[in-house]
């Protein structure tokens, strides 16, 4: 059983996505919080396996929330589900440690399966926001900042190239051993291979390397 925690500071949106996960007989939402402070307070009494949290709200904000989760709570993922798609607030949800981002309009079917995507250690992104935020930073970089990060992903070995594409397609280690015929333990010496030479500490901040550089769409 997956168990949630919703953190949304309006009661109408909280109550529908519980109707939502709840639906599901793999996922039970235990708590619900209406800001980031509450969130927080309510991860160390239910120690759930991912938090589903807004971004912008009163008080403490989801940034904020998310870095502190993330921080204390390494075994606690979280899930961005928000209304803000290009702006400076799901880059920082990147940096804050969260492991998917998704906008409020997701379908209800989608959000089960991203939370169990998240879960399972791959990180569903949606295409909006994907698409909005690679342009946004790839605008807001500077010449000498692109062209570093141009050097470090030339440092990827052919076969790393391919497993960074493929993992930026939110597939898991194990789903990326059997596409491309290696075993499992293999493809995790490739993935710490592949953020040691980027010079990243998790997928997602893989993927937006992979995304950015065209590997995947």
């Amino acid at each position: 059983m997956i168990s949630v925690l919703i953190c949304d500071d309006q009661a109408i949106v909280t109550e529908g996505l519980q109707v939502i996960l709840d639906s599901d007989p793999e996922i039970e939402v235990v708590a619900i919080a209406q800001d980031g402070a509450q969130a927080i307070e309510l991860v160390e009494k239910h120690k759930p396996h991912i938090v589903l949290m807004d971004l912008k709200m009163p008080g403490l904000n989801g940034i904020h929330a998310t870095r502190h989760i993330r921080t204390h709570f390494p075994g606690v993922f979280v899930l961005v589900l928000t209304t803000y798609d290009a702006d400076e607030w799901v880059f920082d949800a990147i940096r804050s440690g969260a492991s998917g981002y998704l906008l409020k309009n997701t379908a209800p079917k989608d959000l089960i399966k991203a939370v169990k995507q998240v879960v399972a250690g791959q990180t569903p992104v949606d295409p909006e926001v994907a698409g909005k935020l690679f342009k946004h930073v790839s605008h807001a970089e500077s010449s000498f900042a692109s062209a570093t990060a141009a050097i470090e992903i030339d440092k990827l070995s052919e076969r790393e190239y391919e497993v960074l594409g493929l993992m930026a397609q939110g597939l898991s280690n194990r789903e990326i051993a059997e596409r491309i015929f290696l075993s499992e333990g293999t493809v995790r010496n490739y993935v710490s291979s592949i953020f040691s030479k980027l010079d990243v500490s998790d997928r997602t901040q893989a993927t937006l390397i992979a995304v950015r550089y065209g590997l995947v769409e």
